[in-house]
């Protein structure tokens, strides 16, 4: 496994600790806010946060396993040769992609950084930090998808995901 794969692979068990993190936070307020009237200032907001980097973080390590979304009635009907083409175009628009999202979401958290932004919260939290999973997870999915783009032609399947009909 490369040093690529292993980074992502940490990063997605990260993201998995902040969704059940998030789960748990949002328990929290509906029982403070209807059981006991006292709703928190922070749940909301937290929760939020977890879920984005949650998700952001994950999305390399998903791309290893195949998990991403995709359609493949018509080329799972082409032989192998034009499968592993379509996976090779494929993986090169999700780096390009990725790497253009990274930059510009650098650019964004960077900004913010420099000028102090907050949410505008009751918490009033810097905006970078919620930013800065843009760049960090988007870049992570770029680097990934160039292992997976060097993986792919000692691969037994050209396929980037499961058939499901």
């Amino acid at each position: 496994m490369s040093l690529i794969s292993r980074i992502s692979h940490l990063a997605c068990v990260i993201g998995a600790v902040l969704m059940a993190a998030t789960g748990a936070m949002l328990t929290y307020e509906v029982i403070a806010r209807y059981f006991f009237i006292k709703p928190t200032i922070w749940a909301a907001e937290l929760s939020q946060l977890c879920l984005v980097w949650g998700c952001l973080l994950a999305m390399a390590h998903l791309l290893t396993l195949r998990r991403h979304i995709t359609v493949n009635a018509v080329t799972s009907l082409l032989p192998d040769t034009g499968q592993r083409i379509c996976a090779y175009i494929a993986l090169v628009v999700v780096i390009v992609f990725s790497a253009i999202v990274a930059v510009w979401g650098f650019d964004i958290f960077y900004t913010s950084f420099e000028r102090g932004r907050t949410t505008g919260s009751l918490m009033n939290m810097p905006i970078w930090i919620s930013e800065a999973s843009v760049p960090i997870g988007f870049g992570l999915l770029a680097l990934q998808g160039v292992v997976e783009l060097l993986r792919l032609k000692d691969a037994d399947s050209a396929s980037l995901g499961a058939t499901h009909e």
